[in-house]
């Protein structure tokens, strides 16, 4: 029985972080990674940095909002398929019942210039935590002259030659499989 009482708890912890995230965080996954890394590593020590980044990168790959995505694999590695799904439940109900409201209430509203005024203002606090999680993903990364070239040409590719998201990160991953089995061939012959 107690078991069950310890597993329902953290389904419970992962809905409600979750949840909290999806409802106090504007702009989208980016925006949202901070949070997410602060409250899953930080405070509640179910991942750590190398796990988040590792979460983030495996959930910027696949299909999907990168928020869900991440809540969905943090919740898998902390509850298993039932944490998955709590997780991800708990990021998604707050946006559906934010668009759902707020459907019915924009459409009347839209026009006043004091909201557009508003949104101008969460405009530009999403950038700044879009900012924050680069920076942070950027200092966990391990650097080297190889890791600053493909960052380099993978944001040369997505921003100015129109190159597909999905083709430069699948370019990105094979580069890094390549890589590390030459690393990991050379380092044999060296033992």
């Amino acid at each position: 029985m107690k078991e069950n009482e310890k597993k329902s708890r953290i389904l419970l912890q992962l809905f409600i972080t979750f949840m909290k995230i999806g409802t106090f965080t504007f702009g989208g996954g980016y925006a949202m990674i901070p949070l997410i890394q602060r409250e899953t590593v930080v405070k509640r020590k179910w991942v750590d940095d190398e796990d988040i980044l590792n979460i983030v990168a495996i959930a910027e790959s696949t299909p999907g909002p990168i928020a869900i995505n991440t809540s969905t694999f943090v919740g898998y590695r902390v509850g298993g398929f039932w944490g998955a799904v709590v997780g991800t439940a708990g990021m998604i109900l707050p946006s559906f019942v934010i668009i759902l409201a707020i459907s019915f209430v924009l459409k009347r509203f839209q026009d006043i210039q004091i909201v557009k005024y508003a949104f101008n203002g969460i405009r530009a606090g999403v950038l700044a935590l879009i900012i924050r999680a680069l920076w942070l993903m950027y200092k966990n990364v391990k650097k080297s002259a190889v890791t600053y070239i493909v960052m380099a040409a993978a944001f040369v590719l997505c921003a100015f030659a129109d190159v597909n998201v999905i083709i430069v990160i699948a370019c990105c991953a094979l580069f890094g499989l390549i890589t590390s089995y030459i690393k990991t061939g050379k380092e044999k012959q060296n033992i």
